[in-house]
């Protein structure tokens, strides 16, 4: 079932159309985890729930004459334009690969580094999923981490602040809460910690999350592509009231060229002993 939803075509035709303005406006996000994963030259690195390719392929041009890189998810899908994008740039020390997190078909200590941008908060057994990603690790390798922090922040106060504001009655849906359940402090901590690893920090970051495009283009972005809201966007599809309030919010951020945003991201990193 999970797989079916990452591979929606409406969420892989959005990821297409907004190619371009996807990749900016995660470019931070991106380098920040990178950062977080302390590379050096001759690694062997997983991508675990690597989506469309990132951050695998940008971890693949820091290696790429030293090191070799394995991006992993359970969607086909996204996984097919990441093997694209890949090609496109040359990178043959990059590989994907479908699997299931929880039960990751590589032996043991296999990976000197293991990284994830914004896919562990959909892990149905976060405990379980870690320690896989911990046992394909060797002896002092490091997971780099990183996830959503909570619905208290700009990006989601312009688009379901507003639905949730004109109809208070509706919910979040349970896939939604899941999507950001490491906004509360200490839960990706905790969870590392049961999983078995060692020297784990968490902070949350306030990462670039600009939009080069127009407020309508964002809104058609989001609602197209933010699949654990969609049950609520639904509800809300063709009503003008809603559609013309997010508009009114994201024009307050945007200049012009840039939807502005400031996103509220957790980093954890973790070592195994």
């Amino acid at each position: 079932m999970a797989e079916q939803i990452w591979n929606d075509f409406a969420r892989l035709n959005a990821g297409e159309r907004f190619r371009r303005q996807s990749a900016e406006m995660g470019t931070d996000v991106t380098r920040a985890i990178v950062a977080a994963a302390h590379i050096a030259p001759g690694m062997r690195v997983l991508d675990v729930a690597c989506g469309a390719g990132e951050p695998a392929i940008s971890l693949a041009e820091l290696l790429r004459d030293t090191g070799e890189v394995t991006g992993v998810d359970m969607a086909a899908g996204p996984l097919e334009v990441a093997r694209q994008r890949a090609e496109q740039r040359g990178l043959t020390n990059l590989h994907f690969q479908q699997a299931d997190v929880h039960a990751l078909g590589f032996r043991g200590e296999s990976f000197d580094r293991v990284t994830s941008r914004l896919g562990v908060m959909f892990f149905g057994n976060p405990v379980q999923a870690l320690g896989e990603l911990r046992r394909v690790l060797r002896p002092g390798g490091r997971v780099a981490l990183l996830v959503w922090g909570g619905l208290d922040q700009p990006y989601f106060h312009m688009t379901i602040g507003t639905i949730l504001r004109l109809h208070p009655e509706f919910e979040i849906p349970p896939t939604a809460r899941q999507m950001l359940q490491y906004g509360e402090a200490g839960r990706l901590t905790s969870h590392l910690t049961e999983a078995g690893f060692r020297d784990v920090h968490e902070q949350l970051h306030h990462i670039c999350w600009d939009w080069h495009g127009t407020p309508e283009e964002l809104w058609d972005y989001f609602r197209s592509i933010t699949m654990p809201f969609r049950p609520l966007i639904e509800k809300v599809a063709d009503n003008a009231e809603v559609n013309e309030a997010v508009l009114a919010s994201m024009r307050e951020h945007y200049d012009g060229e840039y939807v502005r945003i400031q996103a509220q991201m957790v980093i954890a990193t973790a070592e195994r002993s």
